[in-house]
Order: structure tokens, then C-alpha cells, then sequence
């Protein structure tokens, strides 16, 4: 019996291998997203009862000696002192834009230590991918809304083995308690993406988290990745989000990253040449050669078909046989610069399906510091003409404007002396004239 695909990328050497991003996956035979064991979860300090009942990070028989039993809902803690619980709050906030932004450079270093990207791409995914479009109420309807953080629903069979990922990111969490768990996994999603090198991806932050277990979604929501019927499972599962046949291939495109361990999903190699080295733990087999860039390699590398040290699974040689899919397909097989603004545009729709944002607009942080939005530039404040200007005169206007000192804010400074020199010119051309 095939086993659930666990696609794994490990940290290092003295850090458990996580499994990497694929795509989601739900039944024995899945594939499309990594696994690995499931749960994670906190220990009290001393003080604290031990018949406390943890529900959120714990049950995996690998880590379940860490933590402890309480029987409220808690989110873990990491401090110096160690791991401690504390109640998740009755109602969670949107996030803090300055936090958020401090909570993407920590995430940006552990990238760089631990390699990670593949598995914090999957957290981000299965934590949006639950949702159900058919469902109108929050958080029925699943999706982004940081509920993948509770042990019911790392229990699911799809998500074994992101423990890991909600493990590395715990710290973060503690240091930045302004950010909720659905804003963090979802940033942690897209900066990994960015930092290997894909593209920049425009995100919205402000997602509210569910407060406890019982709001999380049933299992069977995510996809398989061996099916009798690889295309039609795709399209039921995606299109039941919300996505089309454009957004499904892009998607799997982020196979670029990762590798899958037969030790805990059933497909691919214990170890090829291109990972018996690591970084991290060595094996598994990878859909790329380079499985920690974000390129369209998976693309040229499904097409061909040549090298049998790189991973096909059913789900992803459906892309090239499905009419509608192939167009996609052959597309970004030829143009990365294509696939990176597809996929892009494909990951923050998912990224925010289902979720419950405050501000209702959502907060979306830059690279500077936090500034209000500048006034938007109407050239017709600064025109005496009643006919509306063209962006390209617009924008010319302005820059005249700006260049000798003047802005939307204020006046243009008045300059005497030009003023004097254009009335003398004036004047001498109106002594021409009458002279004549």
C-alpha cells in the first residue's frame, strides 16, 4: 500500500529532517506534500500541575516525552528558560506591522542556518490549503487561519512530519507575540520562496487566529498525490478552493524545492547522488538537482524525463499530459520569468484563502520603515486647464514641479529675481512690437 508522500528537507545534522514543501496531500497514497511524524507541543515549567492537558504540539511518539497534558488549549512558548504554556487568547488581534517585519529577518536567518525552506512552503500551504469555498462561515470554511498549529489537526495524516516546521518557528513566536500564528506560517511561506531565489510575492498580513482545536477543519481536505485519476483529483481539490487550471500548475511548480523520504511517504529513493550530501541530513529524492533554488527547472525536468536520480510522481506528469495543464506547463518550461509572475500571483491567493483579516483590508509591510501611504499626486491641483492630463504628462508635471523645489504639501518657494527677469523680457517684447 503506497504511504502518504513525505517530501523532507532537513536542517542540519543535529536538527530532525522536516519534510519539504509539495503539494497537499491526504490519503495513504499522497504525495503531493512532504510528511514525517506528527505533533509537536510544550512542556510547563516545574511549577505548573503535570495533569495539565496539552492540545496544542503534542502526540508525535518521537517528541511526546517533551510535553505535557492541559486540558485548555495553550500555545507553546520557547524562553531561556525553557518551555512553558500559555493560554491561547479569547480573541487574536491583527498583527504588528513593525513585528512582522522584525519577525521576516528572523525568519531570513534561520533560512540561512537551517535550510528550511521547503518545509516552512508546505506550512504556509496546508495551513491555506483546507479551505472550502462552498462554506461562507469563519473558520468553517478552513483555510489560513493558523489551526494547523493544534495537535488535531497535525494529526492529519497530510500534515505528518510539520511539527518540525511549527518547532523552528516557536522562538519567533515568543519573541514576537504581536504576529498570530496564521500571519507567521504564511510569512514564513513566502519569504522562504523569495529567499531561494523566487519571486517577490505580494503579501497581505492582519490574519486572525482560531483560538482552539475545535475550530479546526476535518481531515480529507488536502490532496493525494498518486490517485487513479491524477488530473480530475487536482482540479475537485483545487477548484474547490477557489483556484483554475493556470494556478494549479504554477503551484506545483514550488516542487522545485524539497526532496521526498520512502522512509516515511513510500515513493522515491532512500538517497540519490544529488542528496546523499545534504545540506542537512543526507537523502531522499529530489524533483530538481539544485532542490533548495526556486527556478522552473521542475518544469524542464518533468518534460524531459531523463535523469532517474529526480523524482516524477504521478501528480506531477499529469501537468504535461492533461491538454489544459500541458499549455501551462510547456509554457514555464520555457519562460522562468512567465512562471515566477504566475506563481507569484497563484501563492498569495492561496495565502489568504478563508482568512479573517483586521484591518478587513489586511497590512501589507515593505522593505523601508513603517511611513503612511504619501498623498497621491493629482496634476490637476497644480493646472489651470479644466481637461484631464495624461499619466505620462502627469508624472512629467511632477517632476518639473519637484525638481525646483516644489511638492502636493506646499507652494513652489517665489523667486524674486526670475520673477523680475520675466518681466523685463515680457516687457521688451511688448516695446518690439509697438515699436515695429
Amino acid at each position: 500500500m503506497a504511504e502518504r508522500l513525505s517530501l523532507s528537507l532537513t536542517l542540519s545534522p543535529s536538527t530532525p529532517a522536516p519534510t519539504t514543501m509539495a503539494a497537499f496531500s491526504t490519503t495513504a497514497s499522497s504525495r503531493i506534500l512532504p510528511s514525517a511524524t506528527a505533533a509537536a507541543a510544550a512542556a510547563s515549567r516545574a511549577r505548573l500541575s503535570f495533569s495539565s492537558s496539552l492540545k496544542c504540539f503534542r502526540s508525535s511518539p518521537l517528541v511526546s516525552h517533551l510535553f505535557l497534558n492541559q486540558k485548555r488549549s495553550p500555545m507553546v512558548r520557547v524562553s531561556e528558560r525553557g518551555l512553558s504554556s500559555t493560554a491561547s487568547p479569547k480573541c487574536a488581534a491583527a498583527s504588528d506591522p513593525d513585528q512582522l517585519k522584525s519577525a521576516r529577518e528572523d525568519i531570513k536567518k534561520l533560512l540561512d542556518t537551517s535550510f528550511c525552506h521547503p518545509i516552512l512552503v508546505r506550512l504556509g500551504w496546508h495551513d491555506a490549503g483546507t479551505y472550502n469555498k462552498n462554506i461562507q462561515e469563519w473558520p468553517q470554511r478552513g483555510g489560513a487561519n493558523g489551526s494547523l498549529r493544534f495537535e488535531i489537526e497535525l494529526k492529519h495524516a497530510a500534515n505528518a512530519g510539520l511539527v518540525n516546521a511549527l518547532k523552528l518557528l516557536q522562538p519567533i513566536k515568543e519573541k514576537y507575540s504581536g504576529v498570530t500564528y496564521a500571519d507567521l506560517f504564511q510569512l514564513a511561506s513566502a519569504t522562504a520562496v523569495e529567499e531561494a531565489g523566487g519571486p517577490k510575492i505580494p503579501m497581505k498580513y492582519g490574519r486572525v487566529d482560531v483560538t482552539g482545536p475545535e475550530q479546526c477543519p476535518e481531515e480529507g481536505r488536502l490532496p493525494d498525490a498518486g490517485p487513479p485519476s491524477p488530473a480530475d483529483h487536482l482540479r475537485n481539490v483545487f477548484y474547490r478552493m477557489g483556484l483554475n487550471d493556470k494556478e494549479i500548475v504554477a503551484l506545483s511548480g514550488a516542487h522545485t524545492l524539497g526532496r521526498s523520504r520512502p522512509e516515511r511517504s513510500g515513493w522515491g529513493k532512500p538517497e540519490t547522488k544529488y542528496t546523499k550530501d545534504g545540506p542537512g541530513a543526507p537523502g531522499g529524492h529530489s524533483w530538481t538537482v539544485k532542490w533548495l533554488k526556486f527556478d522552473n527547472s521542475y518544469f524542464k525536468d518533468i518534460k524531459e524525463r531523463r535523469d532517474e536520480d529526480l523524482l516524477v510522481l504521478p501528480t506531477d506528469a499529469v501537468i504535461f499530459e492533461d491538454p489544459s495543464f500541458k499549455v501551462f506547463a510547456e509554457k514555464y518550461a520555457e519562460d522562468q520569468e512567465a512562471f515566477f509572475k504566475d506563481y507569484a500571483e497563484a501563492h498569495a491567493k492561496l495565502s489568504n484563502l478563508g482568512a479573517k483579516f483586521e484591518p478587513p483590508e489586511g497590512i501589507v509591510i515593505n522593505d523601508g520603515p513603517s511611513e503612511p501611504a504619501p498623498e497621491k499626486f493629482v496634476a490637476a491641483k497644480y493646472s489651470s486647464g479644466k481637461s484631464e492630463l495624461s499619466e505620462t504628462m502627469k508624472q512629467k508635471i511632477r517632476a518639473e514641479y519637484e525638481a525646483v523645489g516644489g511638492s502636493p504639501d506646499k507652494p513652489l518657494p517665489t523667486n524674486y529675481f526670475l520673477n523680475i527677469i520675466i518681466v523685463i523680457g515680457v516687457l521688451a517684447i511688448l516695446s518690439s512690437l509697438f515699436g515695429n
